[in-house]
């Protein structure tokens, strides 16, 4: 960003923020921004001078637009504080749109009124949400967010309207016509909103999405996947599913049915992907498939596992990233199961065989880390992670954990 539209961008946002454009200040105070707020050094003998030189420059050069007035030390070239001229404010936007891209308090306010008479009256949730943009504009002030809310209202409009009983990846094609953008994207804040119209707040049986079913929009038929040496009694009759090598998919809704579950082997694994499901297999462990954040029923049926196998060795495994730490932080939240991380350490991460699958971290990655950096469980994993910039996907370590060579690994893992 070069020094003019910085400065200028600096007072007219501070000038939009304050009192004075709302017209309710009693105080008339100027607006002004320091130059050690532009530049930290400034001040500071180490600062560098073609930096301040520039700025110096600068303001100097806006000064004779007429945009602004500064005052300087008394001895010396340095500025003590920098003013916006309030009566050129709209000249000042207009130049900063004209030669930045800037985008005025006007404009944002002009796209907020589009919005509103786009979509208000529309349905129940998108006339809230107009109201609430429209008693915000009554008081000069801009909902920081409302970029994003035409996607969101696009949403409750067809989802308040629809007659038409649909899956969820149904109605995102039909609003998107994307049929992943709903889940991805605007799910939350479209559940979120549709609770509060109808004073459902989300309790903690019940997930955010099940509002939806009251639109006639459901997701699809959720399966239960496992594998391994175990036996489930329905209806008093005992089910031994030992001999399928590939393991069962069970409907959701069996889950009521179900007596007990019996698993003989001594460790119950939970596994993120669906590929290194398929992939992995051990004769001491029956492997239970997640797909991500564990849903209602991939949580009832754990806590049925434990209730009725307290015994046995709980484990997760799943991506080295911020993603597949949470998911196992939020599975042993959500079950009451301690469950323990399984090749998901920095010595997989030093393994050789891996150094070509290593990606780097991603701006969200480093954030979501540095929370989890305080976690018993992922600390020093994650410390190594972010000092070399690294993360790895799970496949490639289920593909060497299945290999010969991979049990040395499984070893290094237990130990």
């Amino acid at each position: 960003m070069k020094w003019e539209e910085k400065i200028l961008e600096y007072l007219v946002n501070n000038y939009r923020s304050s009192k004075k454009d709302a017209g309710s200040n009693k105080i008339n105070r100027r607006t002004q921004v320091k130059p050690e707020k532009l530049y930290k050094k400034y001040r500071a003998n180490d600062g560098d001078y073609d930096i301040i030189n520039a700025i110096n420059c600068t303001v100097e050069l806006l000064s004779q637009k007429g945009f602004l007035i500064y005052d300087q030390e008394t001895f010396g070239t340095q500025l003590k504080c920098i003013y916006l001229v309030d009566e050129k404010i709209t000249q000042v936007e207009e130049y900063l749109h004209q030669t930045f891209g800037f985008v005025s308090k006007e404009m944002k306010k002009e796209a907020v009124q589009m919005i509103i008479d786009k979509y208000s009256g529309l349905s129940a949730a998108c006339t809230v949400e107009c109201d609430l943009l429209q008693q915000d504009l009554k008081r000069n002030k801009i909902s920081a967010n409302y970029e994003e809310l035409p996607p969101i209202l696009d949403a409750l409009v067809f989802i308040e309207n629809n007659q038409t009983e649909l899956f969820v990846r149904e109605a995102s094609m039909k609003i998107y016509g994307d049929s992943k953008y709903f889940e991805i994207n605007t799910l939350a804040s479209v559940c979120q909103r549709l609770r509060k119209l109808r004073n459902k707040p989300c309790d903690s049986e019940e997930f955010l999405d099940e509002i939806l079913v009251e639109y006639g929009i459901k997701k699809e038929t959720q399966k239960l996947c496992l594998k391994g040496k175990f036996m489930i009694s329905v209806n008093g009759k005992e089910l031994d599913f030992s001999v399928l090598d590939e393991g069962i998919e069970l409907d959701a809704k069996s889950l009521e049915k179900i007596d007990h579950i019996k698993i003989a082997a001594t460790k119950f694994m939970t596994i993120e992907n669906r590929t290194s499901y398929l992939r992995y297999s051990a004769p001491d462990t029956v492997t239970f498939y997640l797909g991500g954040y564990a849903n209602r029923f991939q949580r009832d049926f754990i806590k049925k596992v434990y209730e009725d196998n307290h015994d046995l060795e709980y484990l997760h495994f799943g991506d080295i990233d911020a993603g597949g730490f949470w998911i196992h932080h939020n599975l042993s939240e959500i079950t009451d199961v301690k469950f323990k991380l399984f090749c998901m350490t920095g010595d997989v991460l030093l393994h050789k065989g891996f150094k070509h699958c290593l990606h780097p971290l991603t701006d969200t990655d480093i954030i979501r880390l540095q929370e989890l950096k305080r976690l018993d469980p992922y600390a020093d994993t994650v410390r190594y992670m972010l000092q070399c910039n690294v993360k790895l996907e799970q496949e490639i370590v289920s593909l060497e954990l299945m290999k010969i060579g991979g049990l040395l690994m499984r070893k290094l893992n237990e130990t």
